[in-house]
């Protein structure tokens, strides 16, 4: 009796042994399990993160490309003896070499005053690779001046280029200089020339439509006119060509309200004749 006591207490100590090592065992390969599921769960995550830093660094590339309005043309214009001259040089500092003839010229130079009441429409000749000059008598003071190319390849916008010539007192600003016209009806030396515009409101097509006499209205640079047209603080630029081959009809759109100064250039018995006038442009 005893005997059997003994070895069923043997028994009962081995089958819990057994148990306890088979539970440690288990327990162990679920950790081991449970371990390599976080580590693959951890990189799947740094996966992801990783993608996300590619499409960021995707997303900045795609955005530091967005430079279409900015001009890849340097230039530089420089006043000393009478003599205009202008240089033009790309980003790597070398000389602009391949311009597009716009309306006969390379290069069209518009220079005015501070107060707009001067005005020159010239146009430079080539000395050299990204070199042009012009001789171009201007009376003292403050100016701004508008170089109109189209370069090969390369972006470019129109800046004013401020420039002062002699001895000039103080500074000449820009502000309330223009006063608005009570007709838009100009003579010059005998021809009459009257503005209709359609609409004078900003951002939205206008059209510049011109009376004159067509009679002896002849092409001037390739077209039945040019306009020229700036803010009253001489930043904003615009050089509109005729929509019509065969009329002085034009269109442009102003940006924002203000006054503006439109000058129509007209060559009439084979004189160049330039007629000023001043609007305001509403919202």
């Amino acid at each position: 009796m005893k005997k059997w006591i003994v070895s069923a207490a043997l028994y009962l100590v081995v089958v819990i042994a057994g148990y306890t090592v088979y539970a440690e065992f288990i327990r162990e390969e679920k950790v081991v399990e449970q371990h390599g599921s976080e580590h693959e769960t951890a990189s799947e995550g740094h996966g992801e993160e990783a993608g996300h830093e590619e499409e960021s660094e995707h997303a900045h590339g795609e955005d530091s490309s967005h430079e279409s309005g900015a001009s890849e043309v340097e230039v530089a214009l420089n006043y000393e003896n009478n003599q205009i001259m202008i240089s033009l040089s790309d980003q790597d500092g070398k000389p602009v070499k391949d311009l597009e003839v716009n309306h006969e010229k390379l290069l069209h130079l518009i220079v005015v005053n501070s107060h707009l009441d001067e005005y020159y429409h010239l146009h430079p000749q080539k000395v050299e690779d990204g070199k042009f000059e012009i001789t171009q008598t201007l009376p003292d003071g403050e100016y701004k001046a508008f170089v109109d190319i189209k370069p090969k390849d390369l972006e470019y916008a129109v800046n004013p280029l401020p420039f002062s010539v002699g001895n000039v007192e103080g500074s000449h600003e820009h502000g309330d200089v223009l006063k608005v016209d009570d007709t838009l009806t100009k003579t010059v030396d005998g021809e009459t020339v009257i503005l209709n515009m359609n609409s004078m409101k900003a951002n939205e097509p206008v059209t510049l439509d011109f009376e004159l006499n067509m009679e002896n209205l002849e092409p001037y640079l390739g077209a039945m006119g040019h306009v020229v047209i700036l803010d009253e603080q001489a930043n904003q630029y615009l050089h509109v060509h005729p929509s019509d081959h065969d009329k002085p009809i034009f269109e442009t759109q102003f940006n924002k309200p203000g006054k503006y100064k439109i000058w129509g250039e007209f060559q009439q018995d084979g004189k160049v004749r330039v007629f000023p006038f001043v609007v305001e442009i509403t919202e």
